[in-house]
């Protein structure tokens, strides 16, 4: 059984299967630092500018994604003002697998965001100002009230992050180009197959396994919303 599955794919496809999940898992897992904290900024704080960061969260939502590839081309390539200075220190992204988790965060970040922002919305914010009363600190209520509450939805922004990052191709095939064994993921796979006689039956298999785990990501975060929902209810 285990070789018949294995034989299905050949070693470049499992090839860009793998080099998936890798630029989706770390593009996604990269994410959840900066989009908890935004998340949180834009459900709980008042400040002047907080439409301005919320469009520019979503921009890469409504931007053609070839676009934003282009600009992460600007800002991080070889010549760009964040890319050179990275290049002095030795890290490249352009053209290299780490750009390509770099523009999946870009693009499934807004997913993130927003699925963390509503939980963050759902809690009722009494229990967080009782907590404060009784003299917990504000990295103490996060952790110890809200964050708890929030856990089943970040969960499921992370799982619609990796699907999104998954899918990516806009962005990646402009930041990072297509090449086999380096940046080829999934989508650039499917496209490179297509242009060549007889891929179709190739890309018809990766587009499959694409179908599968994009399936699978949204009955897994309506399963994980859904808990949320409950949860909130109780």
């Amino acid at each position: 059984m285990t070789d018949a599955v294995t034989n299905w794919l050949t070693p470049e496809e499992w090839q860009a299967l793998r080099l998936s999940l890798l630029v989706a898992g770390t593009g996604t897992l990269a994410s959840l630092p900066l989009g908890l904290g935004v998340a949180y900024l834009l459900a709980r704080g008042r400040f002047w500018g907080k439409t301005l960061l919320d469009m520019a969260v979503h921009l890469p939502l409504v931007l053609p994604p070839v676009v934003t590839g282009y600009l992460l081309l600007l800002a991080f390539g070889r010549r760009g003002p964040v890319g050179s200075v990275l290049a002095e220190f030795g890290i490249v992204l352009a053209f290299r697998w780490t750009g390509a988790a770099l523009a999946c965060a870009v693009m499934g970040f807004p997913l993130l965001v927003r699925a963390i922002r509503l939980s963050i919305e759902a809690v009722d914010s009494k229990l967080e100002q009782a907590a404060a009363t009784l003299g917990a600190s504000p990295p103490q209520v996060f952790a110890q009230v809200t964050l708890p509450l929030i856990l089943p939805g970040i969960l499921a922004g992370l799982v619609l992050c990796f699907a999104k990052a998954m899918g990516e191709f806009g962005a990646t095939i402009t930041f990072v180009s297509n090449i086999p064994g380096e940046t080829q993921t999934l989508p650039s796979a499917i496209y490179a197959l297509t242009q060549v006689p007889g891929g179709e039956a190739g890309a018809m298999r990766l587009a499959l396994i694409s179908i599968v785990v994009s399936m699978s990501a949204l009955l897994l975060s309506e399963i994980l919303a859904r808990g949320v929902a409950r949860r909130l209810a109780a």
